[in-house]
């Protein structure tokens, strides 16, 4: 292992403890972005739904709900890491360097 910032002893260096944190924070943006995603999409279903005067299956939520589940949690899974690993980008580049 190589020296880190912590004064020579074996560990991680900066710049990569800067990228796990990074993998760490998209990945797990990106599983609550597909299941929020999904419920968001399945909301906006309900509301076309609605204004379609739709009258869904007994047990289903919406009409055509796996349609608007789908194109929500494809939009959450991509959305919201980057959204996340742009905001903290900013962060990490806003604090001063030693």
């Amino acid at each position: 292992m190589t020296g880190g910032a912590t004064g020579g002893q074996p560990g991680l260096s900066d710049a990569e403890l800067a990228r796990a944190r990074r993998l760490g924070v998209g990945c797990f943006t990106t599983f609550v972005g597909f299941a929020s995603g999904g419920m968001i999409g399945v909301f906006v279903g309900k509301v076309v739904g609605n204004l379609r005067r739709c009258v869904p299956i007994e047990g289903t939520p919406a009409c055509d709900w796996y349609y608007f589940a789908a194109a929500g949690m494809i939009l959450g899974a991509v959305t919201l890491p980057i959204l996340a690993l742009r905001r903290l980008r900013r962060a990490e580049a806003a604090q001063p360097k030693p």
